[in-house]
């Protein structure tokens, strides 16, 4: 049974500024919880489980070997979750640190400026993931990449693609890296422009796009084109399909 301390510590985890303090998130979830610990780029530390699930994937220790989660109950998993509706496994995860600064000329780097919704950043992360994209750079008034929604909406790919927050116009400066296509509406249509083999794909904030700072960056600007009548897409639907069209 989890103490009081250890309860409240957790809950604390729901706020960014605890998230940094500790270096620790949660990932909640049967499917992201899986897939973190399936992988070795984030360390899982804690595992707090309904006992269905310790039955189910923890019986005879075989499919997460040396795991050794802490069984709770439901109402107890309830009032340690972040998320609206509680998952019957949550885990405690270690924050990777990131010792590298650099953008590796070979392959395509996902660029994003502003977008404020956790479940878009975590679509986000997933796309990236589907399409091989290794790096995802943020500039820092985007959402959380750990926040508990990201997370659940990154659907484990957090585990295999690594976010920085940089400020994004200084990076690109110091990095010197070119091409840098820009996601706008007044763009090349994307039909028209050659399979990308490196460089940085910037994605702008869900309303706003990018900002004319950002813009200067760029080396080419390219476009979805419009059929219908909608204002805009979505931005994380926008990445998938210029991914989807450039990177296959």
């Amino acid at each position: 049974m989890l103490s009081k301390a250890q309860i409240k510590y957790i809950q604390s985890l729901r706020l960014k500024k605890y998230r940094q303090k500790s270096g620790r998130f949660l990932a909640e979830g049967i499917k992201v919880v899986d897939e973190l610990l399936k992988q070795d780029y984030i360390t899982v530390e804690e595992v707090y489980a309904l006992p269905d699930w310790i039955a189910q994937y923890h019986h005879d220790n075989t499919v997460y070997p040396g795991l050794r989660p802490v069984e709770v109950p439901a109402e107890l998993l309830s009032r340690i979750s972040a998320l609206h509706t509680a998952q019957p496994v949550i885990a405690l995860c270690q924050i990777p640190s990131v010792d590298e600064e650099t953008i590796e000329p070979a392959q395509i780097t996902l660029m994003l400026e502003s977008i404020r919704d956790p479940g878009n950043l975590g679509t986000l992360i997933r796309i990236a993931d589907w399409f091989g994209i290794p790096q995802i750079i943020c500039s820092p008034d985007c959402a959380d990449a750990f926040n508990p929604r990201t997370v659940q909406a990154s659907m484990g790919s957090i585990g295999r693609v690594r976010v920085i927050e940089r400020l994004l116009g200084p990076f690109l400066e110091a990095q010197g890296i070119s091409p840098v296509y820009a996601a706008t509406l007044q763009g090349v249509d994307i039909r028209e422009v050659p399979a990308l083999k490196g460089g940085v794909l910037l994605i702008g904030n869900e309303s706003r796009g990018l900002s004319d700072d950002m813009l200067k960056h760029a080396t080419h600007q390219i476009t979805i084109p419009r059929i219908g009548k909608a204002e805009s897409l979505n931005a994380a639907i926008a990445a998938g399909i210029i991914c989807g069209r450039l990177l296959l």
